[in-house]
């Protein structure tokens, strides 16, 4: 049976958080961001490893405890310089120890509130999909299109309109055919998307929440403190 791996591609700098440290570094509850991540895909034992790939030169990793996940996650020192080519190197890498069936799970550092039982739905949901699929939520909220004056140029209809989330899973070898076929894509599911393959969309939590920007790492304590994962 195809097996399922993990890559939490964690490379990136997120200067938009304003942090002296990279995003997945700065603390969340006494832990590092990407702890809690790491710690949810590492509670689902479907998961045959979690891959955690760095920046090349990363002199963060080493500096905190990981004892708590370590029997469950490698590290590769194999980031780029765009997420894509994180992952694709990852893929390229593991080449050797993984089939070209095997489920390839990537989930965003920079979502620390995903849960393990999320992730379990998730890949009960998924099951034997020929494609693969992403966990998404309806959108709620209308949109609006802007002209060059920031003025209301159209309002979009929201039906059948969805917000991408991590994780997002695919086969191997089909992951890595749309990440070399669309190097620019912003997440693995345009990248099958550019193969004229169609993703399959999981209904996700709006608690699994992207920290991008300062005020976000206050959100995220909250929810992680109602889910019982950090101390109150």
């Amino acid at each position: 049976m195809p097996r399922v791996f993990a890559i939490v591609p964690a490379a990136g700098q997120g200067t938009r958080i304003g942090d002296a440290v990279p995003k997945q570094y700065i603390p969340v509850g006494g832990k590092p961001m990407m702890f809690h991540s790491i710690a949810a895909l590492a509670g689902v034992a479907r998961i045959e490893r979690i891959f955690v790939v760095l920046s090349p030169l990363d002199p963060h990793w080493a500096a905190h405890d990981w004892s708590a996940v370590a029997d469950r996650v490698e590290t590769l020192f194999a980031g780029g310089a765009h997420r894509p080519d994180t992952v694709l190197n990852a893929l390229r890498l593991l080449e050797g120890r993984m089939a070209k069936d095997d489920w390839v799970l990537v989930h965003d550092a920079a979502r620390p509130c995903v849960s393990t039982d999320l992730v379990e739905q998730f890949l009960d949901e998924l099951g034997e999909d020929p494609i693969g699929g992403l966990l998404a939520m309806p959108l709620a909220d209308t949109l609006k299109s802007a002209d060059e004056r920031q003025r209301v140029a159209a309002t979009i209809p929201r039906l059948n309109l969805w917000r991408a989330q991590t994780p997002q899973m695919f086969r191997h070898g089909l992951l890595r055919s749309g990440l070399e076929q669309r190097p620019d894509a912003t997440d693995e599911s345009q990248a099958v998307e550019s193969l004229h393959h169609a993703p399959r969309l999981v209904e996700g939590e709006n608690g699994n929440i992207k920290v991008t920007f300062a005020e976000d790492l206050y959100l995220a304590e909250m929810i992680l403190r109602r889910q019982g994962r950090i101390s109150p």
